[in-house]
């Protein structure tokens, strides 16, 4: 969703979070992967403005910065 957000292709964002494009199918087909793996990617999401959002506040989604 916060990938689609942004218009990103999975190309683009691999790039941005300086992983392979399998890597980040395997994030969005819900595959485990190391967590530092994770947070590069959400690193590269939230720099182009992706705000996560919790449970608690009307999550779990994402929304783009305002």
């Amino acid at each position: 969703m916060a990938r689609a957000a942004l218009g990103w292709s999975r190309q683009k964002l691999a790039k941005m979070a300086g992983v392979s494009a399998q890597t980040v199918r395997r994030l969005e087909d819900g595959a485990g992967l190391k967590a530092s793996t994770v947070e590069a990617i959400r690193y590269a999401l939230e720099k182009a403005g992706v705000v996560f959002i919790g449970a608690d506040d009307g999550g779990p989604g994402a929304r783009l910065r305002k």
